[in-house]
């Protein structure tokens, strides 16, 4: 399972929100410098964690956006669920959306392989909540590398 770069930069906004707690709305602006993310594209990242029911923003002094459930309620999937479309469980994973399919779709023992793995993945993303993730670690305001 490959994540879009918005679904990364949402993981990392999901994952600020956690630290700081549901009372305490995170700036879209300290997030992206954070992250070095351009505070456009993190706007628009936050405004579809809203719209996905994830976050909720508060306007004016101190505002910013918070989880909208509880860290241990919201787990990595959901995160992904929101910025990644959902998988045709018809189509073959091994197959580009422009390819034609090789004929061999129900037979095809490679293609199982490649479904069973990504539903592995899946359900380890559905078992990681936002809590487990960033654990009770003191938060650092420490500049990191992101791969990006």
């Amino acid at each position: 399972m490959t994540l879009k770069k918005s679904t990364r930069y949402a993981l990392y906004a999901a994952m600020e929100m956690a630290r700081a707690g549901v009372e305490n709305p995170v700036a879209a602006t300290r997030v992206a410098e954070r992250y070095k993310i351009p505070t456009s594209v993190l706007a628009k990242i936050f405004q579809q964690l809203v719209r996905a029911g994830i976050a909720v923003s508060t306007r004016g002094v101190g505002g910013g956006y918070a989880l909208a459930r509880s860290p241990s309620e919201v787990t990595v999937l959901d995160v992904i669920d929101a910025f990644e479309a959902a998988r045709k469980t018809a189509g073959c994973l091994l197959v580009d959306e422009d390819d034609v399919a090789c004929g061999e779709f129900t037979l095809c023992r490679l293609r199982s392989l490649v479904d069973e793995v990504d539903e592995m993945a899946r359900c380890t993303y559905a078992s990681v909540t936002l809590e487990t993730l960033v654990g009770n670690r003191p938060r650092q305001d420490v500049k990191l590398r992101v791969i990006r």
